[in-house]
């Protein structure tokens, strides 16, 4: 007697610290394959995962989606540099038509199931959300995203609500842009969720 096989989209409760790091853009090719967006220029999480937590689309993505409801988890079988983004197979989908019904998932992994950075080099899921402070201890604004511009990053800064001091400073709500290289960054402190840049407050 032989097990049955496991279901290529297990239900499963999302972990408390997952993120979410892209989303199914559409099938590929005829054989189970789809094609990821991601998030951000780093895929190194999503390739070193053995598993991938899957969540419903939301907003326009979310019309007709039927493939599941909730939460579920998938083996990731292979997946490898495509173009402009990522291609994956999951355990299970063997045929274009299931993958296709994944159009519009949301991809989460767990912080934790990370693999380590060297040395000076962070993801930026935990670059988001941290004030930018120059050397004079000017507050430039809050990390809200991130580009990739090539062989470096840019930093995407807003302003705090309410945030806005005087005529040679951006409104409240404005954005900045800070390169993310030595010669702007002096220091990431995670721990005190601050980043210092030699940066003065009135270039934005």
């Amino acid at each position: 007697m032989t097990a049955a096989a496991a279901q290529p989209l297990e239900p499963a409760s999302l972990p408390a610290d997952a993120v979410e790091l892209g989303r199914v853009q559409d099938a590929w090719g005829i054989k189970g394959w789809i094609r990821i967006l991601p998030y951000g220029a780093d895929t190194q999480a999503l390739a070193s995962a053995e598993r991938w937590y899957l969540l419903p689309p939301e907003g326009r993505f979310a019309r007709g989606f039927a493939a599941f409801q909730g939460c579920v988890q998938v083996r990731l079988a292979e997946i490898r540099d495509h173009a402009d983004g990522i291609v994956a197979r999951i355990s299970g989908v063997d045929d274009r038509n299931l993958a296709e019904a994944l159009k519009g998932a949301r991809i989460c992994l767990p912080r934790s199931d990370f693999p380590p950075t060297p040395e000076g080099e962070y993801y930026w899921v935990d670059l988001i959300g941290l004030d930018v402070v120059n050397r004079q201890g000017e507050h430039l604004g809050v990390v809200r995203d991130l580009l990739s511009t090539g062989p470096t990053s840019v930093l995407v800064l807003q302003s705090r609500d309410g945030e806005d001091a005087g005529a040679d400073k951006p409104r409240a709500g404005a954005q900045r842009m800070i390169p993310f290289v030595a010669a702007y960054v002096d220091d990431v402190d995670r721990e005190a969720r601050r980043i210092l840049v030699d940066w003065p407050s009135d270039y934005f």
